[in-house]
């Protein structure tokens, strides 16, 4: 639902808790050039001016000899004259790039004291975006295929994945190097490049995975950790799908109530029946997909992911309401463009990787299972999320990650118990229907850190344009101070 030339050289060294076996410094030491981007970077219409670049880092820091990555990153300079450092930002995923969503930073920040105060670094998380090598495990053609779906937890498509991405970064050894603590490691390296002595990060959805892991890895390389709609350090796969799947069930359920207030609505007037009311419009598209424009059909999937896109914010809500009216009616153009929407798909019919990376990086990080293990884990966020059931019988299916060429690396939980972390800073919006309210009280309690509760009802609040929001987050970041214990805004 992913920049004048600039020569920065950093003389820091590694940071001295988990120091490699092999020396890393020439990664830290790299002089790093920044030119104008070949591509113009914006956000909607407003061009951002910035300076683009790569940072190398080893695919394998345990041995850097084997080959390297190119980490692609965009600087947006601070307005001030006396910046007090970088600010890396990365917008979650886990595959989405960040050079992109930078941009939109800076855009709702124009006035802010953070843009005045920080120079705005996005990145390219290694195999995502324009890093290289990048992930690209399926066609167009596959893509619009529904070979990815946010609606399932399970591939429709018979090829296992490790076969189909293997080839896109050079073999099935890189693919044992795109987790999250190889994007951690990653973090360390660009700071110093930098010329930061310390890390100050905003981070959002899974980008507080992110955060949370660099903590744990480096605490003492911490200055200030924005975290933004977190996802729990504690809870594991099968928990969390459980959880984020039953916020999409109360996300629709909202969706459903409002939409019972807008006259004619497609859901019926009584949000208690709005699930077998929606199931009815869908489950005919398993057998007969309706046409969507452009010589395109809205599948059932495709459907099921137009309406979770719509669930990410209310402001998407009018837009679901139409789209499932056209369904009604027997056309599926609106939700076929929230599907897009949600899977970048361009106008051309061509996809960025992020689907692909974000699949890729999760079986690095999450918990494995066997095919009655998945068809459980399927069948138990089904029933947390009946909206999106298709009345199918669930299935055993192959392994996810089958073949995947280690085991995951991140390990649950994760951040807990961490020695010298300054404050933290996490957000969390009471209704997020993608990372739960509590996920993000739990991410502040184990890091010890703030708690900004934000009421509302959308996936992260960071460049909403509360003014609230944008006040404790200047304040935090700018002079560290951290709000009260019971401090609230409101969207």
């Amino acid at each position: 639902m992913v920049p004048v030339v600039l020569l920065l050289s950093a003389c820091v060294t590694p940071p001295q808790s988990q120091e490699p076996e092999v020396s890393l410094e020439s990664f830290y030491d790299q002089e790093l050039a920044l030119e104008p981007c070949e591509t113009p970077v914006q956000t909607g219409d407003v061009l951002i001016p910035g300076e683009c670049g790569h940072v190398e880092v080893p695919i394998d820091y345990e041995n850097p000899d084997v080959g390297t990555a190119q980490i692609a990153v965009f600087r947006i300079p601070a307005t001030g004259t006396e910046p007090i450092g970088s600010l890396f930002i990365n917008p979650g995923g886990p595959g989405l790039p960040g050079i992109g969503y930078s941009a939109d930073v800076a855009h709702a920040w124009v006035n802010s004291p953070v843009t005045e105060q920080f120079d705005l670094v996005g990145f390219d998380p290694r195999g995502t975006g324009t890093s290289t090598p990048a992930i690209d495990c399926y066609t167009d053609g596959e893509r619009d295929d529904d070979a990815l779906a946010a609606s399932l937890l399970s591939l429709p498509d018979s090829r296992p994945l490790v076969d189909a991405c293997a080839d896109s970064v050079g073999g099935v050894d890189v693919l044992a190097h795109l987790g999250t603590r190889d994007a951690a490691q990653d973090l360390d390296v660009l700071r110093a490049v930098f010329g930061d002595d310390s890390l100050s990060y905003l981070g959002v959805s899974y980008g507080t995975r992110l955060g949370a892991v660099y903590a744990e890895m480096f605490p003492e390389n911490v200055r200030a950790l924005v975290l933004d709609g977190a996802m729990d350090p504690h809870t594991g796969t099968q928990e969390r799908n459980v959880s984020q799947w039953a916020g999409l069930q109360h996300g629709f359920e909202s969706l459903a109530e409002f939409c019972a207030t807008q006259g004619e609505c497609p859901l019926g007037t009584h949000a208690d029946t709005a699930t077998e009311t929606y199931q009815q419009l869908v489950r005919p598209l398993l057998e007969t997909p309706l046409p969507a424009g452009e010589g395109r059909e809205l599948s059932y999937t495709a459907a099921n992911d137009g309406v979770v896109m719509g669930l990410y914010s209310a402001e998407f809500w009018p837009l679901v309401i139409a789209g499932l009216t056209e369904l009604a009616a027997g056309r599926g153009d609106t939700l076929l463009w929230l599907r897009d929407l949600y899977h970048e798909r361009s106008p051309d019919g061509s996809y960025a990787n992020s689907a692909e990376a974000t699949v890729a990086i999760d079986c690095l990080d999450e918990d494995r299972f066997s095919p009655a293990g998945q068809a459980e884990l399927v069948g138990a966020a089904l029933t947390a999320a009946p909206f999106l059931d298709p009345g199918t019988p669930v299935k055993g299916a192959p392994a996810l990650c089958e073949g995947w060429p280690v085991e995951p690396t991140l390990g649950f939980p994760y951040a807990t118990d961490i020695e010298g972390l300054p404050p933290t800073l996490t957000v969390s919006v009471t209704g997020d229907p993608v990372t739960p309210h509590q996920g993000g009280i739990s991410l502040a309690e184990t890091l010890g850190g703030s708690l900004l509760t934000v009421e509302g009802a959308q996936h992260g609040s960071v460049i909403s344009g509360s003014e609230c929001i944008d006040s404790v987050v200047a304040a935090y970041l700018v002079d560290l101070t951290t709000p009260p214990a019971d401090e609230t805004c409101r969207l």
